[in-house]
């Protein structure tokens, strides 16, 4: 399949530029195997040049979209709900309100982890005392570790 040669005058019409799965594979650093899971989930949805997958410039932003969503730890469900509505003609408020309550949710989410991470923290060091004063009592010293 050939694509548009995005150094040309023609390049600025955006309805020309298509992109293959490879491409898009090789610029987000992600394989074609992802891809196609993305479309089956209904995050993506290319035309078909014969059995060739062709991206447009709306797939590729939803990819980078979808990206930039898992890197924040969204799920795929929250992600689609997001670019879906950055796609509909809706009130930008009510997405806006949507994707802030999203994230509301997620934020909750990490502080918890965050919480119970520091929980552990804490109760490894005193693990770490308790076993350093039961070697000091026997006349040990700490092993090195492995």
């Amino acid at each position: 399949m050939t694509t548009l040669d995005r150094s040309t005058p023609d390049a600025r019409d955006v309805s020309l530029v298509t992109y293959t799965i490879t491409e898009l594979a090789q610029e987000f650093d992600i394989t074609p195997r992802a891809i196609r899971f993305y479309e089956d989930m209904g995050l993506l949805t290319p035309a078909r040049d014969g059995r060739n997958r062709v991206y447009t410039v709306r797939d590729r932003t939803r990819l980078k979209l979808t990206l930039r969503g898992k890197r924040l730890g969204l799920s795929l469900q929250e992600i689609k709900q997001l670019v879906d509505m950055y796609e509909s003609p809706s009130d930008t408020a009510q997405q806006l309100n949507a994707f802030l309550a999203i994230l509301q949710t997620h934020r909750d989410q990490l502080e918890q982890q965050l919480e119970d991470i520091r929980i552990t923290l804490a109760e490894i060091q005193q693990h770490e005392e308790r076993a350093l004063g039961l070697l000091a009592e026997a006349g040990q010293t700490r092993m090195p570790p492995r």
